[in-house]
């Protein structure tokens, strides 16, 4: 009995994964592409770099970069530390 309860529950899962799969929208095709085209036009005269996405990285979402570098500056040190051997 609990085999065909897994087994069914294993196939609902997978025909939800391919349904959703199946009604995804077309990849590379974008959904609104307004943000895109104001930074395409944009960037090199406002934060005055000629790479785009190293101008939205460092300039228009720079605090959101400097944060996710910190959380992974405190993930190698607490990493570092618990791996670390104690004299003892």
């Amino acid at each position: 009995m609990k085999r065909w309860l897994f087994l069914a529950a294993f196939l609902v899962l997978v025909g939800y994964l391919i349904g959703g799969g199946i009604w995804l929208h077309p990849f590379g095709v974008p959904a609104r592409d307004e943000m895109d085209r104001y930074f395409i036009q944009n960037a090199q005269a406002e934060v005055a770099a000629n790479n785009v996405v190293t101008s939205i990285v460092f300039d228009y979402r720079g605090f959101d970069t400097l944060g996710e570098a910190t959380v992974l500056l405190a993930a190698v040190v607490g990493v570092a530390l618990m791996l670390r051997k104690v004299k003892g």
